[in-house]
């Protein structure tokens, strides 16, 4: 918000006060909104550590095995055999979690297969062959259902980055900044009404003794004296 001075009426101060009543009402539900995703985030975390250890521990001995296939049957006996590839399709939902959009996998297909569902002849792939299959099919699966709680994490933490900053601007920006355009508004007013008091207070001495003195000058010629104030 601008530091520009605002014009100093009654008006304006009411105008500053009720707008600063919406800041500190905003920053409350800010605040709040950043603790409830603070909390879920806390929910999240334990969880995710866990998937991603077995990411870590899946994609270990799935590129170990591979490195031991690659030794057998070379990168072309490899593509060989995986041989067709396999089409993969998900059903991804659109949903909200404290206001921000997420996306959630409602459905897959199974992703580990048997040997015949593979297609592959046991004889020519080798066991270690299947075996690389079926790590890299454990592993799909595990970054599949890893991937909506990591998109959410990362999304709710770019709304608690984002909520903090506003809270931080409306309280040590917006916030001050009214209180001292009040404040100036507020000096201006009294100020005036000093002024105004003052003056009201002088106009009203001078009625005094331009009452008294007429009085005086009524009550000399009513006396037939002459008169002894100036004109």
């Amino acid at each position: 918000m601008s530091l520009e001075r605002l014009p100093s009426t009654r008006l304006n101060l009411l105008r500053a006060e009720r707008r600063l009543q919406r800041v500190q009402k905003g920053a409350a539900l800010l605040r709040r909104k950043r603790e409830a995703l603070v909390s879920e985030l806390f929910k999240l975390a334990r969880p995710a550590a866990d998937a991603r250890r077995q990411i870590e521990d899946g994609s270990r001995r799935g590129y170990q095995r591979l490195l031991a296939a690659l030794a057998i049957h070379g990168q072309a006996g490899l593509r060989a055999l995986a041989w067709p590839e396999r089409d993969l399709r998900v059903e991804i939902e659109a949903a909200q979690v404290w206001g921000v959009p997420v996306a959630s996998i409602v459905s897959r297909p199974p992703l580990t297969r048997t040997i015949a569902a593979r297609g592959a002849a046991p004889g020519r792939a080798g066991p270690m062959t299947v075996g690389v299959a079926a790590e890299f099919e454990r592993l799909t699966e595990l970054l599949l259902d890893a991937a909506t709680r990591e998109m959410l994490i990362r999304r709710l933490g770019e709304a608690l980055s984002q909520a903090s900053r506003q809270v931080h601007t409306l309280e040590r920006r917006v916030a001050p900044t009214l209180l001292s355009q009040m404040g100036s508004v507020r000096r201006t007013l009294e100020e005036r009404e000093r002024e105004e008091h003052l003056r009201l207070k002088h106009l009203s001495r001078r009625r005094s003794q331009r009452q008294q003195t007429d009085l005086f000058k009524d009550s000399e010629a009513k006396a037939g004296l002459p008169s002894t104030l100036p004109a």
